[in-house]
């Protein structure tokens, strides 16, 4: 909802899985919220130290989704049901809308098709968050590499 939490950690961890495949110049990879909450500031703490805690590091800024995503990317992943509605609403106002929109759980070998918002939780909840982005994210790499 707010780019500073899930996001962030699925975009980092693609990044590092893209990176390790030698494959950066095929994929452009970013994340943005759906609500304009938190635009400028950095990932939550909790998530920086997730991920600090596997080896990577991001420079991430919250951004809002644009209009111009829809156009650019192929895919837009999100995390709920709410942000699918949300962004499936936005896209319907794009013309010449290109991007995919799904949940990124889709992807999970262990079938867990939300990822859940992690903001009002412990550390630990980060640690399920980043797990479920690894999953995800390097069956999604897999599936289109």
């Amino acid at each position: 909802v707010g780019n500073i939490c899930r996001s962030p950690i699925a975009e980092a961890v693609f990044r590092k899985l893209v990176t390790d495949e030698k494959l950066e110049n095929k994929w452009m990879t970013d994340s943005a919220a759906v609500s304009d909450w938190n635009v400028g500031r950095s990932p939550d703490p909790r998530a920086l130290s997730c991920l600090r805690n596997h080896g990577i590091e991001t420079a991430h800024k919250a951004r809002q989704v644009t209009k111009d995503d829809f156009q650019t990317f192929d895919y837009i992943l999100c995390m709920d049901e709410s942000n699918l509605r949300d962004l499936k609403r936005k896209s319907n106002q794009v013309s010449n809308c290109k991007a995919k929109i799904e949940l990124l759980g889709t992807y999970d070998p262990q079938k867990q098709l939300i990822i859940e918002d992690p903001y009002y939780g412990s550390e630990k909840d980060f640690e399920t968050v980043y797990e479920q982005c690894v999953r995800c994210c390097k069956a999604f790499l897999e599936k289109f590499h």
